[in-house]
């Protein structure tokens, strides 16, 4: 999956503000699956979001796709050393269940982000987050951008799936 330079180009400058904010920095220090950041892992579904948006000619909304993608994650703990499971009555306070609201309350009180940037960020753990379905296509497509890049980073992270970008996984072998 291979963005041209100028889509590169057009992907940073919408997301250029959010990128250098210190928050978004921040998610550099915690690890999201294997060896990959959290940083590394939204830049990564940011890039798989635009690439399937303009290669299956979904017509989609690249702003609200590309702020959606780059701060689905951006929830800012580590999330392997929060909790355990303390049965069924806590079970929607795990985090793979609560991880979408965190990160769009962050991204609001941060960035003021739009209503769309918002159900792109709240649902894209559906169906595991059961109640926010994905309503628009940005939305799904960053849920399934997000579906193929946690098993890309996971399990084939030392294959030719993705290449190693300063001990991340870059989906595509390819920066900003």
């Amino acid at each position: 999956m291979q963005l041209s330079e100028i889509e590169r180009e057009q992907l940073y400058a919408i997301v250029e503000k959010y990128d250098h904010h210190p928050d978004v920095q921040r998610m550099r220090e915690y690890i999201q699956h294997g060896s990959v950041t959290t940083y590394q892992h939204c830049k990564n579904v940011a890039l798989v979001s635009f690439w399937l948006n303009r290669r299956l000619h979904l017509h989609a909304d690249e702003t609200s796709l590309a702020v959606g993608a780059l701060l689905h994650d951006f929830y800012l703990y580590d999330w392997h050393t929060t909790g355990t499971f303390h049965g069924l009555r806590r079970l929607f306070e795990m985090h793979g269940f609560s991880h979408p609201g965190y990160a769009c309350v962050n991204a609001k009180r941060v960035f003021s982000i739009t209503t769309k940037e918002q159900s792109i960020i709240a649902s894209h753990m559906w169906p595991l987050t059961f109640r926010h379905v994905p309503t628009c296509r940005e939305a799904v497509i960053v849920c399934l951008a997000d579906k193929y890049c946690a098993v890309v980073e996971s399990m084939f992270q030392r294959s030719r799936a993705g290449a190693v970008v300063d001990g991340s996984v870059d989906i595509d072998g390819e920066e900003w």
